[in-house]
C-alpha cells in the first residue's frame, strides 16, 4: 500500500494499492522533488470518472510503468473535487497546452510546481494516433534531464500565462449586462428538435434556463428542453435523479455516473419551472430528484454525498438498463405491454442491445393509442416504476463516493429549501444540512480547509434554508460565512473573489475562476449573496461589492453568456428590483404557501420571531399574522388575506 491509504478520499484510497508511489497534494512530495531534482507527475480525477479508472488499470496498475514513475519522477495523485483550486490553474495549463482538456488530468511538473507538459487520457502504448504512456514519460523524463532550460523557460511562460487571468479584463467601469442581447445570444444556439444547446453531447444547461426564467424569455427554450431532458434517458425513470450528461443529441444514452451538483441545480430548476408554469411535470421531476438524493445520497449525520459511479461489475450503464423480456416478466402481460410502450422498450432495444427507459412519445399520444386514458397511462407507469425499482435494488450497485463536499452541500440545501418553501415538505432535510454546515464552519471537508465555493455554497444554502425555516441562527451563521469571503477572498485590486484565502495556502498562482461550467463559479454565488445580505441586513457595502464584481467579470461575460448562466441571473438581480416580504405572526403557513408557489426569482423574505431586528421588520407588528410587500423603495398595504397577498406579489 502507498501513502494514499490515509487519505480520506475514496478516489485516493482506490489508488492505495496501486505499485505507483503516490503521494498526495502537499509539502512532502514537493520537498522530495527539490531534494532529488525530479520532475512531478500530477495525475487529477475523480471517483466517478470513467477513464480514470481506465488509466488506473491500464497504467497505474502496471509493475513496469510504475517502475519508470518510480525511478524519474514523484507523482502526485489529487481528487479534484477535494481540491477545485489545485485542478483549476492545472487545467487552464492543460487547455493553454493541448487545445482541450478533460479528466483524468495528466501534468508534468517542475519541482517548483510549475507545468511545462501536459495532457489527460494516456494509453498504456501507441493507439489510435494517442502516444503510449511508457514512451510520454521517456521523453519527458529525457526532456527534463537533457533540455533543462528548455523545460524550465516555458514552465515559467505558462504560469506567467495563468497568473494573468485574475487580473481585471477591462479596466473602466463597464455596464452591467446586457440582458436581452446575452439572451439572444444563447438562444442563437438552441436545438429546437430536442431542446437543449448545440449537438452532441449534451449537458444539462440548468443555470442558462434558470436565467431565462428570471427575464421572462425563452419560454419555448425553457419549457422544451426541461420536457425533453425529463423524457429521455438522462434521467433515471425508475430511481429519480439525472446522469451527468447525454453522449447524443437528444438524450437518449447518457454517461451514467450521477453527480450531486446536477441534482442540485437540476431540482431547483424544476422547481423554479413548476412555479413559472405550474406544469405538474416539472413538480414531479423535482420531487423526484430530491427524494433520490434522500434516499441514496443522504449521510446520517444530514451531509450529502459526492457521486454515483457510471459503472457496475465493470460495465457502465449495467445497473440502470433492462431487457424487454425481464420488464415483461415483472409488470405482467398487460401492464407490461403499455409500459414497454411507453418507455421505448423494445426486443431488441435502444442501446447496445439494452433498454434505457426513455418517453420519447408524447404521453397523451400513447395512451391514446393504447385505449387508455392519460390518467390510467400515468397509474401504470408509476406501478410499474415502483416494481423495477424493487427489483433493481437487488442487483449490485455502482459504487457510491461518500465524501461529503461542503459547497456541493450548500448548493443542494439551496435546492431542498426551494422546494421546501414550493411543496411543503423537507423540513427535516433542510434543518439537518443546515446544521451539518453549522458544524463544518467553512471546512471543505473534515480534514481540507474551505475554498470560495464552501463558503459561498455553504452561506447561499443557509440562507436560503433561513428563508424556508425562520430559523434565524441560520442567517446569521450565514452572514458570518459572507463576512470571512469579503475578508479572506475579495479581490480588492480587480474586484471579484479568489477561489483561495489570502491566508491558504500558497500556490504558483492564485486561481480565480469566473465561468459558471458544470457548477456555478464561487464568484457568482458570492455576487447573489452579497445583494441578498444588502437587503436582509441594510448594509449597502455588500451591494457595492457584489456590483463592482459583476462589472469585473462583464467584458467576457458579454462575449461568451452561455457560460455565465447563474452570473447572468445575478445581474439581472442587480439591475431589477427585488420583492422585500415580510411575515409576521405565529400562523403564518397560508401566507408562506402563495410565497412558495410563487415564481419570484428575484425576492427575499423574512418571517419568525428572531427577525425581529432585521430592517425588513421595523415597525412591524410581531404579535399579528400579517403580510408586507415592498417592490422599488414602495410598500403596498399589509394584508393577511392569501389571495389579495398572490395579487400584490404578482404586481
Amino acid at each position: 500500500m502507498n501513502r494514499l491509504a490515509n487519505e480520506t478520499s475514496p478516489y485516493l484510497k482506490q489508488h492505495a494499492h496501486n505499485p505507483v508511489d503516490w503521494y498526495p497534494w502537499g509539502e512532502e512530495a514537493f520537498a522530495k522533488a527539490r531534494a532529488e531534482d525530479k520532475p512531478l507527475f500530477l495525475s487529477i480525477g475523480y471517483s466517478a470518472c470513467h477513464w480514470c479508472h481506465v488509466m488506473e488499470r491500464e497504467s497505474f496498475e502496471s509493475d513496469e510503468i510504475a517502475a519508470i514513475l518510480n525511478e524519474h519522477f514523484v507523482s502526485i495523485k489529487v481528487d479534484r473535487e477535494e481540491r477545485p483550486d489545485v485542478d483549476s490553474i492545472y487545467m487552464e495549463a492543460v487547455q493553454m497546452m493541448t487545445g482541450h482538456g478533460g479528466w483524468p488530468m495528466s501534468v508534468f511538473l517542475t519541482p517548483a510546481g510549475e507545468p511545462f507538459y501536459a495532457g489527460t487520457y494516456f494509453p498504456p502504448d501507441d493507439r489510435h494516433g494517442m502516444p503510449g504512456f511508457r514512451r510520454v514519460l521517456g521523453h519527458v523524463a529525457q526532456a527534463f534531464r537533457m533540455r533543462r532550460s528548455d523545460v524550465d523557460e516555458a514552465a515559467r511562460e505558462v504560469t506567467a500565462a495563468i497568473g494573468a487571468r485574475t487580473r481585471r479584463a477591462d479596466e473602466t467601469s463597464a455596464p452591467l449586462v446586457d440582458l436581452a442581447a446575452a439572451a439572444a445570444r444563447i438562444a442563437q444556439n438552441y436545438d429546437p428538435v430536442h431542446g437543449g444547446f448545440g449537438g452532441a453531447p449534451k449537458f444539462p444547461p440548468s443555470m442558462t434556463l434558470d436565467f431565462l426564467m428570471q427575464i421572462d424569455s425563452g419560454r419555448e427554450i425553457v419549457v422544451n428542453t426541461l420536457t425533453k431532458m425529463e423524457r429521455g434517458g438522462m434521467y433515471d425513470h425508475v430511481g429519480g435523479g439525472f446522469h451527468r450528461y447525454s453522449v447524443d443529441a437528444r438524450w437518449l444514452v447518457p454517461h451514467f455516473e450521477k453527480m450531486l451538483y446536477d441534482n442540485a441545480l437540476l431540482a431547483r430548476v424544476y422547481t423554479r419551472a413548476w412555479q413559472w408554469t405550474k406544469d405538474p411535470l416539472f413538480a414531479r421531476t423535482a420531487n423526484d430528484i430530491l427524494g433520490y438524493v434522500q434516499r441514496e445520497m443522504t449521510s446520517p449525520d444530514g451531509g450529502f454525498y459526492s457521486s454515483q459511479d457510471a459503472d457496475s461489475e465493470g460495465e457502465e450503464g449495467k445497473f440502470y438498463v433492462w431487457s424487454r423480456a425481464e420488464v415483461m416478466s415483472i409488470l405482467g402481460e398487460e401492464e407490461g405491454r403499455v409500459f414497454c410502450a411507453l418507455f421505448d422498450i423494445t426486443e431488441h432495444g435502444n442501446w447496445e442491445g439494452s433498454n434505457i427507459l426513455n418517453v420519447p412519445r408524447d404521453p397523451d399520444a400513447v395512451a391514446a393509442d393504447l385505449g387508455l386514458t392519460s390518467e390510467q397511462l400515468r397509474d401504470v407507469a408509476a406501478r410499474g416504476r415502483c416494481k423495477l425499482y424493487g427489483v433493481r435494488a437487488q442487483r449490485i450497485p455502482p459504487a457510491r463516493d461518500d465524501k461529503i463536499l461542503t459547497g456541493w452541500n450548500g448548493w443542494m440545501l439551496a435546492a431542498f429549501a426551494e422546494a421546501k418553501l414550493a411543496f411543503g415538505k423537507y423540513e427535516d432535510v433542510v434543518r439537518a444540512n443546515a446544521e451539518f454546515l453549522i458544524r463544518r464552519n467553512g471546512m471543505r471537508t473534515d480534514r481540507i480547509r474551505g475554498l470560495l465555493e464552501d463558503y459561498s455554497g455553504a452561506a447561499w444554502g443557509l440562507t436560503l434554508a433561513y428563508e424556508a425555516t425562520h430559523e434565524r441562527r441560520y442567517l446569521d451563521a450565514a452572514r458570518q460565512l459572507v463576512d470571512q469571503i469579503v475578508a479572506r477572498f475579495h479581490d480588492d485590486e480587480n474586484g471579484g473573489f479568489f477561489d483561495t484565502p489570502i491566508d491558504g495556502e500558497k500556490l504558483i498562482t492564485r486561481p480565480k475562476d469566473l465561468f459558471d461550467n458544470a457548477t456555478p463559479s464561487g464568484n457568482s454565488v458570492t455576487c447573489e449573496l452579497l445583494l441578498r445580505m444588502a437587503i436582509l441586513f441594510g448594509n449597502e457595502e455588500y451591494a457595492r461589492i457584489a456590483t463592482r464584481a459583476i462589472e469585473s467579470i462583464y467584458p467576457i461575460a458579454e462575449r461568451y453568456p452561455s457560460g455565465f448562466g447563474f452570473l447572468l441571473g445575478v445581474a439581472a438581480w442587480r439591475a431589477g428590483q427585488p420583492k422585500e416580504i415580510a411575515i409576521t405572526g405565529t400562523d403564518v403557513a397560508a401566507l408562506e404557501r402563495v410565497v412558495g408557489e410563487t415564481f419570484l426569482p428575484h425576492r427575499v423574505l423574512v418571517a419568525g420571531e428572531g427577525s425581529a431586528d432585521l430592517p425588513l421588520m421595523e415597525g412591524r407588528a410581531q404579535d399579528r399574522t400579517m403580510a408586507y410587500v415592498c417592490h422599488g423603495y414602495a410598500c403596498q398595504e399589509p394584508t393577511n388575506n392569501p389571495d389579495r397577498l398572490r395579487e400584490l406579489l404578482l404586481r
